[in-house]
């Protein structure tokens, strides 16, 4: 029996959502790709737990607070994902590091094939996720990463997809 394009698996676009610039770079970038491939985007955010530990009440508000704060900001990036690639996204809201929870999620969710990331625009270099990937990271990998450079335009990455 062959495959069909109606029974090919979902290309899904993994894209880890964070406060950089560059972030709404690899973000569009996996919108236009997912939209031109008949893929999917899925958004990560990750929440750091919170450190405040001396009163219990205080650190869950905390911890309340950035949940609140980070499911606001995937929410009104999930529309932008439906504008432009014309399509739901996956969402994973998790605590936790964000290099150790993208590739627990990695490895948990055989859907994800490929992981779209911003390079950073400032002398810091390309950012923590992109150095630990080049690095140590690359061979925990099992799918290919695509960096988008974080000082494209919109234009930019429009032509190239």
């Amino acid at each position: 029996m062959t495959e069909t394009a109606a029974t090919e698996p979902t290309r899904v676009f993994l894209v880890v959502v964070d406060d950089n610039p560059e972030m709404r770079a690899a973000l569009r970038f996996a919108c236009l790709r997912a939209k031109s491939t008949g893929g999917r985007v899925a958004l990560l955010r990750c929440v750091q737990p919170a450190e405040f530990q001396h009163w219990m009440g205080v650190g869950e508000i905390m911890r309340e607070e950035a949940r609140a704060l980070a499911e606001e900001l995937v929410r009104d990036l999930s529309d932008y994902v439906v504008e432009v690639s014309g399509q739901i996204p996956a969402v994973y809201l998790r605590e936790g590091d964000s290099r150790e929870e993208l590739f627990k999620l990695i490895d948990e969710e055989p859907s994800i094939s490929i992981l779209v990331l911003g390079s950073g625009t400032g002398n810091d270099g390309p950012g923590p996720l992109i150095t630990h990937i080049a690095g140590k990271g690359a061979a925990a990998m099992r799918i290919p990463v695509t960096i988008v450079p974080g000082r494209l335009s919109e234009e930019e990455i429009d032509a190239l997809t």
